[in-house]
C-alpha cells in the first residue's frame, strides 16, 4: 500500500531520474501529453494498478504508454480518429512485416485528382498558400492527389478492421508531416512551409504485439465510464478558456482536427468556412462541458468543474489520476474541494514546461501562485 506522504528531495530525486521514454507515435496535438508521459508513467507505476482506463485518449500516446509499461488499458475517445489510432497501436496482433505488402502497395499508387484534392489541395504559386479561390490550403495538389488515391484505394481492399485502422493511421501519420498548419486544421499558413513541398510517403506504425487483451471504446466519456471498471483511470479532459472575454471553445478538438475524420470516415461530407470544416464540426455542433466557461444557473458551479467532478464521482476506479491545466476553468479551491469530497490527495504534482522540471505541491496557495503562469500541467493522483 502507498505511503500517503514523500518528501520533497525524495520526489525532486524520482522525477530527476526517469527512465527513457517507451516509444510511442502521434500526430500534432493542442492535447498532446508527450512530455508529461515520463511523470505519468511514474505516478502509475507508484500504485502499481493492473487495469487502466484512459478516458480522453486523444492521439492515444499516453495509452500506447501504459500499454507498453505492461499495463491492460481501456482506451477511449469520442474521436473516429482516436479510435482508429487505439486500435492500430492497441489491438493489432501481427507482426509489423505483415504490413509491408500493403504500405509498399499503396506508396505505389500514381495519384488522382478526387474530392481531397478539390477541397484542401493548392499549387505551390511560388511559395503562397492563398489560391485564386482567396483560400489557404493545407496541402499542396501532389500531396492530396496522392491522399485521393490512397483514400479510395483502401476502400476497394479486403481489410480487416484492424489492418484498416493500420492503414489510416499511416496514412495520417505521413499526412501530418507534410502539411500547411501550425498544429491543428481550423486555419492555414499564408506561405507554404517547407515540409509541405516533400512527398507523401507512409511508413509502417511503430506496432508492437500487445502483453494484454486491451480495449478500445468510441463513446461520449460519460457513457464509457458506465462500462469500465479498472484499478486507475488517468483522465485529460479538454480545457476551456478561464478568459471571461473569450468566448466558449466548445467543439475545439472536434474543429481542429475535422480533416482526421474526414480521411478516417471518407464521406465527403458538407463543408463550410475558409478552412472548409465539416458541418458537423461546426461551434453549436457537439457542444463540450468540460470547455464550457459558463456557471450552472442552479449551482451557481462552473460547468467544466461540474464535469469534472461528475468523472471523479462516477468512476469505477480505486485511484484517479487527473491531468488539468493552469489555463482550465477550474479554480484552485474548487478542483480542491472536489478531490478532497471524492477521496484522499495521494499525490500531487506540477510540470512546468519552460523549464522542464517537474517538483511537489503544496496546498493551496502554491497552486494559486503557479496558476497564474502560463505552461503549467498540474497532477493529481487520488484514491477513491
Amino acid at each position: 500500500m502507498p505511503k500517503n506522504s514523500i518528501g520533497k528531495r525524495e520526489l525532486l530525486s524520482l522525477f530527476q531520474n526517469i527512465s527513457p521514454l517507451i516509444p510511442t507515435e502521434g500526430i500534432k496535438y493542442a492535447g498532446s501529453k508527450l512530455k508529461l508521459l515520463p511523470r505519468i508513467l511514474e505516478l502509475v507505476d507508484y500504485v502499481k494498478p493492473q487495469t487502466v482506463f484512459d478516458g480522453f485518449a486523444g492521439t492515444t500516446r499516453a495509452s500506447q504508454a501504459l500499454a507498453g509499461a505492461g499495463y491492460t488499458v481501456t482506451a477511449n475517445d469520442l474521436a473516429v480518429w482516436s479510435k482508429v489510432f487505439a486500435t492500430c497501436y492497441l489491438l493489432n496482433d501481427k507482426p509489423r512485416g505483415h504490413y509491408r505488402e500493403l504500405i509498399d502497395y499503396l506508396n505505389g499508387l500514381a495519384g488522382k485528382h478526387g474530392w481531397f484534392s478539390e477541397n484542401y489541395g493548392g499549387h505551390p504559386n511560388e511559395g503562397k498558400a492563398i489560391q485564386p479561390d482567396g483560400r489557404k490550403k493545407p496541402w499542396q495538389y501532389h500531396v492530396t492527389r496522392k491522399l485521393d488515391a490512397i483514400r479510395d484505394a483502401i476502400e476497394t481492399l479486403n481489410l480487416d478492421e484492424i489492418e484498416k485502422s493500420v492503414a489510416l493511421t499511416s496514412l495520417i501519420l505521413a499526412l501530418d508531416k507534410v502539411d500547411n498548419t501550425i498544429g491543428h486544421y481550423a486555419s492555414y499558413l499564408k506561405g507554404w512551409s517547407p515540409r509541405s513541398y516533400h512527398p507523401l510517403k507512409l511508413a509502417v506504425p511503430q506496432l508492437h504485439p500487445p502483453r494484454f487483451e486491451h480495449r478500445v471504446l468510441n463513446q461520449d466519456i460519460f457513457e464509457a465510464i458506465d462500462q469500465v471498471q479498472v484499478d486507475l483511470a488517468y483522465f485529460d479532459p479538454p480545457y476551456g478558456s478561464n478568459n471571461e472575454k473569450m468566448p466558449p471553445s466548445r467543439v475545439r478538438y472536434a474543429a481542429y482536427y475535422h480533416l482526421w475524420k474526414t480521411v478516417c470516415l471518407h464521406d465527403k461530407p458538407e463543408l463550410f468556412g475558409k478552412a472548409r470544416r465539416r458541418k458537423d464540426s461546426s461551434d453549436t455542433a457537439v457542444p463540450n462541458p468540460f470547455e464550457e466557461f459558463r456557471r450552472n444557473p442552479d449551482s451557481g458551479k462552473f460547468i467544466a468543474v461540474e464535469a469534472i467532478e461528475r468523472l471523479i464521482k462516477d468512476v469505477d476506479a480505486e485511484y484517479v489520476l487527473l491531468s488539468y491545466s493552469s489555463g482550465g476553468r477550474a479554480t484552485a479551491s474548487e478542483l480542491y474541494d472536489i478531490l478532497e469530497s471524492h477521496g484522499t490527495i495521494v499525490r500531487t504534482a506540477k510540470v512546468n514546461y519552460k523549464k522542464n522540471v517537474m517538483a511537489d505541491m503544496k496546498w493551496t496557495n502554491e497552486w494559486i501562485r503557479e496558476a497564474q503562469e502560463e505552461h503549467r500541467e498540474f497532477l493529481f493522483l487520488i484514491r477513491k
